[in-house]
């Protein structure tokens, strides 16, 4: 049995609380490793450490932090195979998929190499009175990255690399579940020159998370999961004074009106809504058919979902793997059953799927809606897995209207083939990220990913400009040289004359 330890101060550290949680294969069913669970001692070794390099690391120079952040960026291309191979053991989508996600991870790493430019500031000369004034973005302390399971690369690096750049020290949770690559990218960390003590791994699960919160030397506070969690993370993290960015769960419709390409819009929905086992805070859990294009649109949506090819995300031309644990599967399961107690139409069912050389693994089906509405739970409540609702709509304004009353608003796509309709989308739907014929609109590392609503807790999205933001304060300073012979004392509002 294979340990899975904690990386603190530049080195593993193997876990001394005795608690121990399973780490599975979910395509085969069987235990992979065991993960070492912090208690509140190994918690705070971590934020100490992270704590005591930050004096030296915060004072290097930007140009010599994205110098470290260039040579992390050739390491991870290098060990991109490696990494997606851990994602697919540990998580179980696809390897094309994990190699995708490893991809997108490295984009940030890429933005976050330009901090010298990003941390260049403003400066106005002679605003008055031979005075001159500057801003300045400096580092908080020490934050921390409480990561979900679905992407255990690509969400840890939309935080730590930005992080890294502005001069702050990390502590990075990741899921229990996939733990595996957190310890591959703290080792690419080292050899890329990373001063010990600035990027930490704490493997744990909620004691670990709740000692984050409440420790006095933790400034920010960044997280990705489910809308619940991120509102407790929210509250109890803001209450303890800390700089809190909670990322929750989401609802992502599809509109397809009536002009719309089906054949393209079928692509993207079986794509969107069935790719990672619909495991993904970005997938399409709702599409919405306007006007007639309801039954063509689900006869061929039908159609593609029985013949989804799916298996163990490490064999070649699969297009689903299973989803990551046999609790995640019941939970997915057990949304179906609700869905058809509740009277919608159940077209396809993939309850009890088994592919046949795994039988043990954690597989299930897609599985297909029609006639959704509003009231139905598999409508309002994010399930997280492959599952797709169809929800018609007699008209556009009614699409949008149902979009913008739904709580959960990261993301939503528009397929038509008129300019004005995906122009008004654009500017009308009230979510964070928006696609016009682009089901899954990942904004690109020098924009920023979040969305509204539930969906969002915090004022800052992840990544990018944002993310900086989120991980610098603003200082202004304004300064004179005054003349040896001084005017004295002055008792009024400095002005610009």
């Amino acid at each position: 049995m294979r340990d899975i330890d904690h990386y603190i101060a530049g080195r593993l550290q193997p876990g001394q609380s005795g608690r121990w949680g399973e780490v599975f294969n979910p395509a085969t069913g069987g235990i992979e490793a065991r993960v070492a669970l912090a208690d509140v001692a190994e918690v705070n070794a971590a934020v100490a450490a992270a704590t005591a390099a930050f004096a030296g690391w915060s004072q290097t120079a930007p140009l010599r932090r994205a110098r470290i952040l260039f040579r992390f960026k050739e390491l991870l291309e290098a060990h991109r195979d490696a990494l997606a191979a851990d994602i697919t053991r540990e998580h179980g989508k696809t390897l094309d998929d994990a190699r995708g996600e490893v991809t997108r991870g490295i984009e940030v790493v890429e933005f976050a190499c330009g901090v010298p430019h990003l941390l260049s500031g403003s400066h106005s000369d002679n605003i008055g009175g031979g005075i001159d004034n500057w801003s300045l973005r400096q580092p908080l302390g020490v934050a921390v990255g409480i990561t979900p399971f679905n992407f255990p690369v690509m969400v840890p690096l939309w935080m730590f690399p930005l992080a890294l750049a502005a001069g702050n020290c990390f502590v990075l949770k990741p899921s229990e579940k996939d733990p595996s690559p957190s310890l591959r990218m703290a080792a690419l960390l080292r050899e890329a020159g990373l001063p010990d003590g600035v990027f930490n791994v704490v493997q744990g699960d909620r004691l670990a998370v709740e000692t984050l919160l409440a420790h006095p030397q933790v400034q920010a506070v960044s997280f990705v999961g489910s809308t619940p969690i991120a509102e407790t993370i929210y509250a109890t993290g803001a209450a303890q004074g800390k700089r809190v960015q909670a990322l929750g769960g989401a609802k992502n419709h599809l509109v397809v009106m009536p002009d719309a390409d089906l054949g393209q819009a079928v692509d993207a929905l079986i794509g969107a809504g069935y790719g990672s086992a619909g495991e993904r805070c970005m997938a399409i859990s709702v599409a919405v058919a306007v006007g007639g294009s309801g039954d063509a649109l689900v006869a061929q949506l039908a159609a593609r979902v029985r013949s989804l090819k799916i298996g163990d995300g490490m064999q070649p031309g699969i297009e689903m793997g299973p989803l990551v644990t046999a609790a995640h599967r019941a939970r997915v399961e057990g949304y179906v059953a609700t869905g058809v107690a509740e009277g919608a139409k159940l077209v396809v069912d993939g309850r009890g799927y088994a592919v046949p050389d795994r039988p043990a693994g954690f597989f299930t089906g897609g599985s297909l809606f029609d006639h959704v509405s509003p009231q139905h739970t598999i409508y309002r409540e994010e399930i997280f897995g492959p599952v797709l609702c169809v929800v018609r709509v007699p008209d556009f304004a009614s699409a949008v209207n149902l979009i913008n009353a739904h709580p959960f608003s990261n993301g939503a796509a528009c397929y038509t083939a008129d300019g004005n309709t995906a122009r008004t989308f654009g500017r009308s739907v009230q979510v964070g990220m928006v696609g016009i014929n682009v089901p899954i609109p990942v904004p690109m590392a020098w924009h920023s990913f979040g969305g509204w609503k539930r969906s969002l807790l915090g004022d800052t999205h992840a990544y990018g400009e944002e993310g900086l933001r989120f991980y610098t304060r603003y200082k202004s300073i304004m300064q004179r040289w005054p003349d040896s012979q001084g005017k004295g004392a002055e008792f009024t509002m400095p002005v610009s004359d």
